[in-house]
């Protein structure tokens, strides 16, 4: 028999977690737990032991709550409160999709929306469809990124307690995205990340050339900047939290001792993670590392 925590995730107002889901997940489990509430209507944990895996422990609860749009996460006992955060960008930690937002801006975006489409399937490589998406973006304007900033670009739900939370539990905070830094170095200054890394837009007397620099940040860049911070803090990989939206993500997601899929709810990502927040907002992240509402940053 093994130890487990099972974290239960609701939204207080919306979908609020209730005992009777618990009475469910356990009848179903046909376990005893000793219960923790981490927030009232909103996330509990139930410690249980089990001969099952976490996967199997997760998918049961995961299926006795469908249609209740509760989220339920299962993982070990030791080493819950990670030391390293390493989330993307675009569609995690944003709503939008930068590269999108862009390309509407000048009219482009159903081109652009189509080859995003295929990378975030897996179908052609990032690297390929970043160069095809800014080759046809030559000659924007530096102002239209400023105004796509300031006038499209909103925050995820739970980004900055996300980040201020971890920050203020000794977490290093690092923004990872196959974006462009123009908008990771504003987005990680905003919410409080201690670092951010993307891809670096070429500019000729202030219109993109169509270029980008060299070494494209994609998804073995991604799990290099995990390893490497790894490396240099003493961490190790089971020490890491990971979160993103899309395939560029799965192979720092894998590595990760918590690897969060998060409203990611058709790509591959979501059979590769082994962590999945399709309800919940970025404080989910928070709860599935034993986190008290009372404990978090509210900023």
């Amino acid at each position: 028999m093994t130890s487990y925590v099972l974290t239960l995730i609701g939204n207080s107002e919306s979908a609020p977690l209730e005992p009777i889901h618990i009475d469910r997940v356990l009848q179903c489990l046909e376990l005893p737990a000793e219960t923790d509430w981490l927030a009232e209507k909103e996330a509990c944990d139930l410690f249980i032991k089990s001969s099952l895996s976490a996967e199997s422990i997760t998918e049961k609860s995961r299926n006795v709550l469908s249609g209740d749009a509760i989220d339920a996460v299962c993982t070990g006992l030791e080493g819950r409160r990670k030391k390293l955060l390493i989330s993307d960008m675009d569609s995690t930690i944003i709503n939008q999709e930068c590269i999108d937002e862009l390309a509407d801006a000048i009219g482009i975006g159903s081109q652009i929306r189509e080859i995003t489409a295929t990378v975030m399937r897996g179908d052609i490589s990032f690297p390929e469809a970043l160069r095809k998406r800014i080759g046809l973006m030559k000659g924007m304007d530096i102002k239209t990124l400023e105004s796509v900033y300031e006038q499209r670009i909103t925050l995820k739900t739970g980004a900055r307690t996300l980040v201020q939370t971890m920050r203020h539990h000794g977490a290093y905070c690092i923004l990872v995205s196959g974006g462009f830094t123009y908008f990771t170095s504003r987005i990680a200054a905003r919410l409080g990340f201690h670092d951010h890394k993307g891809n670096e837009l070429i500019f000729d007397q202030g219109k993109l050339t169509g270029e980008v620099q060299d070494h494209i940040l994609g998804r073995s860049a991604k799990l290099d900047t995990l390893m490497a911070l790894c490396d240099e803090k003493d961490f190790t990989p089971s020490d890491v939290l990971a979160v993103g939206d899309g395939a560029n993500d799965i192979k720092m997601i894998q590595a990760a001792g918590l690897g969060v899929a998060f409203h990611n709810h058709n790509g591959s990502l979501r059979n590769q993670a082994n962590a999945r927040i399709e309800f919940g907002d970025l404080t989910a992240l928070l709860y599935i590392q034993g986190f008290h509402k009372s404990e978090f940053v509210l900023t």
